[in-house]
């Protein structure tokens, strides 16, 4: 998925953005018409939805942090979490959130396969299971976290490429890029999967990406005594620092929206936008249940969406101003691959996110039914 549908699109929003010079809404105008700056409209609800519960899961990071330098993790994790993940303080951190990550990632995947049971956690991380690959849920939920790491069909990337200088290298930008950031996620899956296994933690973390993370990493750290607290303490800190740059990349393509659009000055856009993201946010930090739905939302349902248009604009609607604006700065050898990846832009990438989508809406409205009969 992210070579498939990572590259080609982080390319086509590049492109998009270094041509048109503007945020999603300008750029989208400028290049395609009024009809397809709409899309732009969606870019940005989806940036500012994101960044609503996105902020409050960043504050149950500062949260861990804290209690890993005053008293530790808790033994019952599932129980502590539970406990934290909304309510008042969890709308507390939240907003004090708008207000060394490689060396402890390594260090903790060669702590991991030290633990006992740790090959089973390996076995279900590294062995193929093809089967699984019949599977709608599965393909769907692969593409949806190819579009959110990457900050695609958001507008994050297009706004970023707008204030690019015309000699970067894009092809080779979107690459590196696109690997180091699976590559992070892979290492991180090297120390998830054995923690849950060596301690027993499959049945209270399921299939949730915050379970492994609020549960089975403090159960890890709780294990590993005083040792585990320094570990935690740097490691939520540096979590908060990473949840804290992709916050502000994400306030950046809302803001840059209405400076563009209305002619706002940075500070009031900025004082604006972050102000309604964090009365928005208040919402999921009272529930978790409403912020997996949002997350279904925007999360998903909009990434996925606006990635298929972008790959429809910037693959057919203005191929040949993308393909010119990708060019430039290129190497030779980058500039040869062009061609070939917006071949992928044009004739896989659209299927295969236009079939994911359609599962993306039917989970969404499954979600919207379960969430208001419950």
């Amino acid at each position: 998925m992210t070579l498939l549908l990572g590259i080609p699109p982080m390319l086509a929003e590049f492109g998009l953005g270094r041509r048109g010079q503007l945020a999603p809404i300008g750029s989208l105008r400028r290049l395609g018409g009024t009809a397809w700056a709409r899309l732009g409209y969606v870019f940005v609800a989806a940036g500012l939805m994101i960044l609503a519960y996105y902020s409050v899961i960043a504050g149950w990071t500062i949260r861990y942090a804290i209690e890993a330098v005053l008293h530790g993790f808790s033994a019952a994790a599932g129980e502590h979490f539970g406990a934290v993940a909304s309510g008042g303080d969890a709308v507390a951190y939240h907003i004090g959130f708008m207000l060394l990550t490689i060396l402890i990632v390594i260090g903790l995947a060669i702590w991991a396969t030290t633990l006992d049971g740790a090959g089973e956690g390996y076995a279900v991380y590294l062995k193929p299971d093809l089967d699984e690959l019949k599977s709608p849920t599965v393909w769907r939920a692969a593409a949806a976290q190819a579009f959110f790491s990457l900050s695609l069909g958001m507008g994050a990337m297009l706004t970023f490429a707008s204030y690019l200088r015309r000699d970067q290298n894009l092809p080779e930008s979107a690459t590196v890029v696109a690997f180091t950031d699976f590559g992070v996620a892979f290492v991180a899956g090297l120390i998830v999967f054995p923690v849950i296994y060596s301690l027993g933690l499959q049945g209270a973390v399921g299939a949730s990406t915050v379970g492994a993370l609020f549960i089975a990493l403090p159960s890890a750290f709780e294990a590993m005594g005083g040792a585990g607290r320094v570990a935690g303490l740097f490691f939520f800190v540096t979590l908060a620092v990473g949840a804290l740059t992709s916050a502000i990349s994400l306030l950046e393509v809302v803001t840059a929206s209405v400076m563009d659009e209305f002619g706002v000055a940075r500070r009031k856009a900025a004082i604006g936008t972050g102000a309604v993201i964090t009365a928005l946010g208040i919402l999921p930090a009272l529930s978790t249940d409403t912020l997996g739905l949002m997350d279904k939302i925007a999360g998903e349902l909009l990434l996925v969406a606006g990635a298929l248009a972008t790959a429809v604009l910037a693959g057919w609607r203005v191929r040949g101003e993308v393909e010119a604006e990708l060019i430039a700065g290129a190497s030779p050898f980058w500039a040869r691959q062009v061609p070939r990846i917006l071949g992928v832009l044009r004739f896989a990438a659209p299927p295969i996110v236009a079939i994911v989508l359609f599962f993306s809406v039917r989970e969404t409205i499954a979600a919207f039914t379960s969430y208001f009969a419950g």
